[in-house]
């Protein structure tokens, strides 16, 4: 398992912010790994996101809740910024879930540690985009996938962007994510692999 370093930080980061690893001192000394169980809840329905997290290892989910059941919004593996953001930003209670759905590893900054960086620094104030551009992107492009893919070209995008997630996660919850039931991802996998064996 990495250690928090400014190195290892850097690894990272140089994906949407290639500097030197000196850069990354400030903001590493405010991280605080911390460890979750599969299935364990990171942060409840109704709570406050204290943290903004980066995944290490493992896998995780963000959920809401229906009135009948979970859904799966979205699904985090390793590098990952995750977390209730909306909740973060504002610091107000906000009806999403997220949980560990393997034993996780992540790097943890609070809310207040961030915004100091955020006050205090340039990389503070490069962050801070960089992080909203990077998951405004994300749920974007999954808003557009939703609205003009069919459920199996989501599917076969979603194989090939992480084709370890059928591994690594439970079905019922990638269904959720697509939007079928569980029933229907299984008719859909048939149809991919029988493609796939022609």
């Amino acid at each position: 398992m990495p250690e928090i370093t400014p190195q290892n930080v850097k690894l990272i980061f140089d994906h949407f912010y290639p500097t030197d690893a000196k850069t990354w001192e400030g903001f590493t000394s405010k991280l605080q790994e911390r460890h979750f169980r599969k299935n364990e809840v990171i942060k409840d329905y109704g709570t406050t996101e204290k943290y903004l997290n980066i995944l290490i290892s493992g896998t995780a989910g963000l959920f809401i809740w229906n009135g009948k059941h979970d859904i799966c919004i979205n699904l985090f593996y390793e590098n990952d910024f995750f977390g209730d953001y909306l909740s973060f930003l504002k610091q107000e209670q906000k009806p999403l879930k997220t949980v560990a759905l393997e034993d996780i590893v992540i790097w943890s900054i609070s809310h207040t540690d961030l915004k100091f960086l955020y006050d205090s620094t340039m990389l503070g104030s490069t962050m801070a985009r960089m992080m909203a551009e990077t998951l405004y992107a994300k749920k974007q492009e999954e808003q557009i996938n939703l609205l003009t893919l069919t459920a199996e070209e989501r599917y076969i995008k979603l194989i090939k962007i992480r084709p370890q997630i059928i591994q690594r996660t439970s079905l019922k919850f990638i269904a959720s994510y697509l939007g079928v039931t569980s029933e229907s991802l299984s008719r859909i996998r048939k149809r991919v692999t029988l493609k796939e064996n022609i």
